[in-house]
């Protein structure tokens, strides 16, 4: 991997670390601009990475007292079942499409995390989980996962918060328990569709952890409405870029 490469990848296991998501937002296009894999195979190769890295931040969190597992495992296995079907629906579509739907997930991405930024007060847990909600999230979360390989990490905080009762700092690490559920679901959603480069896979997988190690060890001292504003940003630039190039295919 280049200088380049690596960075982004400590990047990224920040990102996880420090928000329990964004990871893998920022995972496909690294694959795609930086290391010139194509957009498909960008995506499918992102899940693991993003997985893995995941899945040793959430033993970090779970060491802390900070992973739900009674709300992480419900919720989890709705979002690897709509993770499956969502990348068994990619196989049937053209991967710059996929890569301009993702652009679009990005912005969304940004707009939530604006909003997140500007809330004077942080949302209130339910009293008691919604779980019929939890669920359809879930499900709706897993689909983009395998649709487009974006964790959810932006989608599955907030409601791990206000539908599923519980403090930022479990939703934090519950999210990261729940990326690396339905990421692991994505991908063997992918197996046959795609040439994965395991050496790749691996070497950038293993910076990341080390990042979200850092992220995760941080998370109690950086001021997350400043990080909020600077990622939603950076997800902004992105993504507009993406949609310009792949948004009239």
């Amino acid at each position: 991997m280049t200088p380049l490469a690596i960075l982004l990848a400590l990047v990224i296991g920040l990102t996880l670390g420090l928000l329990g998501g964004g990871g893998s937002i920022l995972t496909v296009p690294v694959f795609v601009y930086a290391l010139g894999l194509e957009p498909k195979r960008a995506i499918a190769m992102s899940l693991p990475v993003v997985g893995g890295a995941a899945l040793v931040g959430a033993f970090q969190h779970w060491r802390k007292g900070n992973v739900i597992l009674g709300t992480a495992l419900p919720f989890g296995a709705a979002a690897m079942v709509g993770a499956f079907l969502g990348a068994r629906l990619a196989g049937g579509i053209n991967g710059h499409i996929q890569l301009a739907m993702f652009a679009v997930v990005m912005l969304g991405a940004a707009v939530s995390m604006l909003r997140s930024a500007q809330r004077t007060e942080p949302a209130t847990p339910r009293a008691q989980p919604s779980w019929g909600a939890l669920i359809a999230i879930g499900v709706g979360v897993g689909s983009v996962t395998g649709l487009v390989g974006a964790g959810g990490g932006f989608l599955i905080v907030p409601a791990l918060v206000i539908l599923g009762g519980l403090s930022m700092s479990h939703a934090v690490g519950t999210s990261l328990l729940v990326i690396s559920m339905n990421t692991l679901s994505g991908f063997l959603g992918y197996q046959g569709a795609v040439d994965v480069d395991w050496p790749l896979v691996g070497m950038f997988g293993g910076v990341t952890a080390v990042g979200i190690l850092a992220g995760s060890a941080l998370v109690s001292y950086v001021p997350q409405r400043m990080l909020k504003v600077a990622f939603a940003v950076l997800l902004l630039l992105i993504g507009s870029w993406i949609l310009f190039q792949y948004g009239s295919l």
